[in-house]
């Protein structure tokens, strides 16, 4: 007796072998996509804290204004004030803004994902107490005085900042469950 095809359980045992290991193929591409865009959220940010501190160095151009950061009038102004600065850095990933090259926001659509953190008298400078809290989407940025008070103004003297960001995955540097990190100026 000549066999000319398949029976219907070996059809069932092919069709679900190839089902589980596309299901794994699946769940192992989404893992790696969030970890790629952890990856990115921390080179985005870490680009922002080195040209906070290079404009805490040398200022902004033709001024003689420095040793101090910027204000949170920095929101809105992030190319101009921050001239070395990577537009695609101040965008987290999975965010489509675009960019003004004038680096003027314009409502409703923000330029950046990067927002000022707000606070009364002395700020809380812990990754649970900020606010508002940093979302996927948002960085926060908070300049403070040297008493701690949140820098609003120019005229004010920015000593230090932090700057809050949520990833997607926890790790050692933002433990679960909201997987928040911060990083701080380096002149404290």
């Amino acid at each position: 007796m000549n066999r000319r095809g398949f029976t219907i359980i070996e059809l069932i045992i092919v069709i679900t072998i190839m089902g589980i290991l596309m299901v794994l193929g699946v769940v192992n591409l989404r893992g790696t996509q969030s970890n790629a865009r952890d990856t990115q959220r921390i080179a985005d940010v870490q680009s922002i804290a080195l040209n906070l501190e290079n404009f805490y160095a040398n200022g902004t151009a033709g001024s003689t204004t420095f040793d101090r950061y910027p204000s949170t009038g920095l929101i809105g102004k992030e190319t101009t004030s921050l001239q070395d600065i990577d537009i695609k850095s101040l965008v987290a990933p999975g965010v489509t803004l675009t960019p003004n090259p004038s680096g003027v926001s314009t409502a409703p659509t923000p330029d950046s994902s990067l927002v000022t953190a707000t606070c009364s008298g002395v700020c809380v400078q812990t990754t649970a107490g900020v606010t508002p809290q940093p979302t996927i989407n948002t960085f926060v940025y908070q300049p403070l005085q040297s008493d701690g008070t949140l820098c609003t103004s120019g005229a004010q003297s920015c000593r230090k900042f932090n700057i809050y960001y949520e990833l997607e995955n926890a790790t050692s540097d933002c433990p679960g469950p909201n997987n928040i990190c911060m990083i701080t100026s380096k002149n404290q």
